[in-house]
C-alpha cells in the first residue's frame, strides 16, 4: 500500500505507531514514532491508523487482512533517490528494471517497472510499447539526476505488452559540462527471460534483484560539440527514416557461430581515437562493452562468449570475473591458449549447456 508524508500509521508486528515523515522509496518510508524517534520501516509492516485518519462515513473501513492482501502499487509521481544506503557500482547511464515485488518468489507476483536515471543530468523520457501490432505512447515525464521512478506495476500476464517498443531520452542540466544529443533506444526483450530466475540479478541501483536492461551508457552518448559524431548521428537518423527495420541484437556484430561470439576488449578495437581519454575512461568503456555484450547474449540465448582482455596487469580480467558474480546462470573458464594465448576468458551460459 502506498503511504504519503503526514499519514498516521501503526506497526503491524509490534505495539505502537507514528507519522510518515518522508518516503525513502516505493517500499520503505521513514516514520517518526509516537515517542519521537525516527526510523525507516518497510511499508508491508505498516497499516493506516484509522483512529487519526478516519474514512468518510459512507466508506467501509478495510480490515488489516484486506490491507495486507492489497498489491503494492507505488504512486506514479513518487520519484526516489537511487540507493541512498551504499556505493553504486553500475556505470553511469539509464536503466530499465523489472523488479519483483515479492523477492522470495522471483517468478511470481507483481513486477515494478522502474526507470533509473544514473546520471548527473535531469532526464526527460517518452516511452512507446508495441501492443496489438501498434505502437502506443505509454508514458512520458522527467526524472531528476541520480533518481528513479516506478512507471507501472504489472502482473505476469501483462509481460507480453512490455517486450517490444522504444524509449526516447533527452538530458538537461542548468550548467552542463557536456551537452548530449537525444537518444533513441529500441526495446526487444525476450519474454522467456521473465521466467528464468537467473535473469533477475543483484545490483546496487535497487534494493532487490531485478531484470536489468541497460538502455544507454553515459559514455556512449553523442556529445554535441563532437562535430564528426554529430554528423554520423544525423546521417544515421536520415538513413533510418527510409529504412525502418528491427534492429539486430547488439551481440550480432561479434557473432562467430550459432550461439557463439568473440569480443576483443582492447581499447583500440572499441574507439578510433583515445586522445583525451584517461585510463579510467578507457577501463569504463571496456566494462561498458562487456556488460552490453553479455546482456545481449543472455537476451538472445547464446551459449558462449569469448572476451579478449589482454595480459596487462590483470585489472580488466579481474573486473570481468568479479562482474560475473552478478549474473546468475553463467560460469567462466580460461579460453583456448592455442587460439588466444593467456589473455582471454570464455563465459559459458550454464542454462544452455545443461539443456544440451
Amino acid at each position: 500500500m502506498g503511504f504519503k508524508v503526514g499519514d498516521k500509521v501503526k506497526f503491524l508486528n509490534e505495539v505502537g505507531g507514528g507519522t510518515v515523515i518522508s518516503v525513502i522509496d516505493h517500499r520503505m518510508v521513514k516514520v517518526e514514532t509516537d515517542d519521537g524517534f525516527e526510523m525507516p520501516v518497510l511499508t508491508v509492516n505498516l497499516i493506516p491508523d484509522f483512529r487519526n485518519n478516519p474514512p468518510m462515513e459512507t466508506e467501509r473501513r478495510k480490515t488489516a487482512v484486506e490491507v495486507l492482501n492489497e498489491p503494492v502499487v507505488p504512486e506514479k509521481s513518487a520519484i526516489t533517490e537511487i540507493n541512498p544506503w551504499g556505493k553504486i557500482k553500475e556505470e553511469p547511464g539509464v536503466y530499465l528494471a523489472f523488479e519483483p515485488q515479492e523477492q522470495q518468489w522471483l517468478l511470481a507476483g507483481q513486477l515494478d517497472v522502474i526507470l533509473i536515471n544514473h546520471t548527473g543530468y535531469e532526464l526527460l523520457y517518452s516511452l512507446f510499447l508495441q501492443q496489438d501490432n501498434n505502437l502506443q505512447g505509454i508514458d512520458f515525464g522527467s526524472v531528476p539526476a541520480h533518481s528513479k521512478i516506478v512507471i507501472e506495476s504489472i502482473s505476469r500476464d501483462e509481460i507480453e505488452n512490455w517486450n517490444v517498443g522504444a524509449i526516447q531520452l533527452l538530458f538537461h542540466a542548468d550548467m552542463p559540462k557536456k551537452i548530449y544529443m537525444p537518444a533513441h533506444i529500441s526495446l526487444d526483450i525476450k519474454a522467456n527471460r521473465f521466467f528464468k530466475e537467473g535473469s533477475f540479478v543483484s545490483n546496487t541501483l535497487l534494493q532487490g534483484k531485478a531484470l536489468m536492461v541497460n538502455l544507454v551508457s553515459q559514455l556512449a552518448l553523442v556529445v554535441a560539440s563532437d562535430q564528426e559524431a554529430v554528423r554520423k548521428y544525423n546521417s544515421d537518423i536520415t538513413s533510418h527514416q527510409s529504412d525502418v527495420r528491427k534492429e539486430k541484437p547488439y551481440i550480432s556484430k561479434y557473432k562467430t557461430a550459432v550461439g557463439e561470439a568473440i569480443v576483443d576488449l582492447h581499447i583500440a578495437e572499441l574507439v578510433d581515437n583515445i586522445a583525451g581519454m584517461t585510463s579510467h575512461d578507457m577501463f569504463a568503456l571496456q566494462m561498458s562493452e562487456f556488460n552490453k555484450v553479455l546482456n545481449s547474449a543472455l537476451e538472445n540465448e547464446y551459449d558462449k562468449i569469448t572476451f579478449i582482455h589482454g595480459v596487462g596487469n590483470g585489472v580488466l580480467k579481474n573486473a570481468i570475473i568479479k562482474a560475473l558474480d552478478d549474473f546468475e546462470g553463467v560460469k567462466n573458464r580460461m579460453a583456448s591458449i592455442s587460439k588466444f594465448g593467456v589473455g582471454a576468458i570464455d563465459v559459458i551460459i550454464k542454462d544452455k549447456q545443461q539443456n544440451k
